[in-house]
């Protein structure tokens, strides 16, 4: 099952690694592994990458974040086969990847002895980035008909446990979201207020945007890695960051609500 109706589904530059995600998650489907196993599987990749940085491999850095931006897609893969969709799953997955993006760049920052306030920059960068995508990805799922409504597109409150989850567990999950998350979130929805109007995104423009998807980003570092640009990593991200306020003003000048 997609995310999405057929007619609103869209090249996602960021989610090169969804074929090899279903495969994998098609070879669990029969066995005891859950979708939360398969995020803490990510979770030990982007450790092994962060190693992998700190030794200098950066070919096995590489390989290592491409790794987790696959296992990251086969955990909802998975929930998705399995049919249980979960918030204790997609709270997890949001909390280990901004911690993971801060270990990255701050092992980065470490490596190529960058400045520690512009690889602070680049964090936030980075994470805007991706609310940005996820913001009006969200939208678009949520008004898509038959599109997953696993994620809304305003995080006010702690969402009801779904069947087979602790709602305890939800709600923990939901207040670390909401304290890593919620900064970057309130920055996006007042650049773009009237964003959640809009009845649908054209196609061009979501792959447009899915330059700004976590997939994406981290294929831009696994690809400076081993052509030795790692100092520019951060640099780079800062840059990349102001293509927020472009696409933000394309949605408004051509994405009428």
């Amino acid at each position: 099952m997609s995310k999405l109706a057929a007619q609103n589904q869209f090249i996602d530059l960021s989610d090169y690694g969804r074929p090899l995600a279903k495969i994998f998650a098609n070879q669990l489907k029969n066995t005891r592994f859950t979708p939360i196993h398969v995020t803490l599987l990510f979770g030990i990749s982007g450790l092994i990458a962060i190693f992998c940085i700190l030794q200098n491999h950066y070919f096995l850095a590489s390989f290592f974040i491409i790794l987790k931006s696959i296992i990251d897609a086969a955990d909802g893969e998975l929930s998705r086969i399995k049919n249980t969709p979960s918030y204790t799953g997609r709270y997890l997955d949001s909390v280990f990847d901004i911690i993971l993006n801060f270990l990255f760049l701050m092992t980065i920052c470490y490596v190529s002895k960058t400045s520690l306030v512009f690889t602070f920059l680049a964090f936030i960068g980075i994470q805007l980035q991706g609310t940005l995508y996820n913001y009006y990805y969200v939208i678009l799922r949520n008004k898509s008909a038959g599109g997953d409504r696993t994620s809304q597109i305003f995080e006010d409150k702690s969402p009801r446990a779904l069947p087979g989850e602790s709602q305890k567990w939800v709600d923990i999950l939901f207040q670390i979201y909401t304290i890593v998350y919620g900064a970057f979130d309130k920055i996006i929805h007042t650049l773009d207020k009237d964003a959640y109007k809009v009845n649908s995104f054209p196609n061009w423009f979501m792959t447009l945007l899915s330059i700004y998807g976590l997939g994406f980003q981290l294929l831009i570092i696994a690809i400076m890695l081993p052509l030795n640009w790692i100092e520019y990593i951060v640099p780079f991200f800062i840059i990349y960051t102001s293509l927020v306020f472009i696409l933000i003003g394309i949605r408004k000048a051509f994405i009428k609500a």
